[in-house]
């Protein structure tokens, strides 16, 4: 395969992607929840000037939602192909891959108040005194 040939397939493999977390932002509205909350955690950050190490955290917490509501839109499209009758098997695929989406939630949700909450407390404290 030439250069040439393998750089465009990147990019083509790199379109599929985008192309999924399109799809999983257009028909899933707790994806669009998880862009709202990525978006203010990020500008709450920015405001707080969190130290590097507290951005790779957020952001791996970040990833680790994102994964896990991605994966959780495939299995349920995947689910949805081959049991589109209701079946007690495929509600057990769905409500597992769901709940590993709740599970990273309450994960970035303990993150998000260890890294934000002291400053946070700081400024509340500041405020009222």
């Amino acid at each position: 395969m030439s250069g040439k040939v393998y750089f465009q397939s990147r990019i083509q493999s790199i379109q599929y992607a985008l192309g999924g977390i399109q799809y999983a932002l257009v028909t899933q509205q707790n994806t669009r929840i998880h862009a709202l909350f990525t978006i203010a955690v990020i500008v709450l950050g920015i405001l707080l000037q969190i130290t590097k190490v507290e951005w790779i955290t957020l952001f791996l917490t970040i990833g680790l939602v994102w994964m896990a509501e991605l994966f959780n839109t495939a299995i349920e499209a995947l689910v949805d192909l081959i049991s589109p009758e209701h079946h007690d098997t495929a509600k057990i695929c769905k409500d597992v891959s769901a709940g590993s989406v709740a599970v990273s939630a309450l994960i970035s949700i303990l993150v998000g108040l260890l890294i934000f909450g002291p400053p946070l407390w700081r400024w509340v404290s500041e405020f009222i005194n």
